[in-house]
């Protein structure tokens, strides 16, 4: 399969709500413009990222399957196992008893999960043993050396 995954808890339901600072206006990828640097107000994250508490758990990735959409060794995934898995969603699936996380897709007229790294090849659902686990929402991925999630 490639891509591990450790279930690390389901979101925690009855924790006081975090308020970060939100800054105003938009990130600019060249100079800053001072002007834009006001907090506009806070920022729940668990508000803003999860929209069925009770159906959403913290995983953790492990392997390079999904490199190339963005999911890497050690990042944080939320998976909400209140929604249907669609085509061309990031899923949570356990295939003959492994949890795997990959693209579900179809490919002429029977669905395949696959990756768009291209060292792995699509994993044809027909065949094996295969529930949809839940649906990935958001990846947290650390960008700064030292810190992790």
């Amino acid at each position: 399969m490639s891509m591990h995954l450790t279930v690390l808890g389901r979101v925690d339901t009855i924790a006081p709500p975090v308020g970060i600072p939100l800054v105003g206006g938009f990130v600019r990828a060249g100079f800053p413009s001072p002007a834009d640097d006001y907090i506009e107000a806070d920022l729940d994250l668990v508000a803003h990222l999860i929209q069925h508490p009770s159906a959403t758990f913290y995983l953790r990735a492990k392997g390079t399957s999904m490199i190339d959409d963005g999911i890497h060794d050690g990042d944080l995934l939320i998976v909400d196992r209140s929604l249907t898995a669609r085509r061309g969603h990031v899923v949570i699936m356990c295939v003959d008893g492994d949890l795997t996380c990959k693209r579900l897709s179809k490919i002429g007229d029977r669905y395949y999960l696959t990756t768009t790294n291209p060292n792995f090849k699509p994993i044809p659902l027909s065949g094996h043993d295969c529930h949809a686990w839940g649906v990935v929402t958001h990846n947290i991925h650390v960008l700064a050396p030292g810190f992790s999630v």
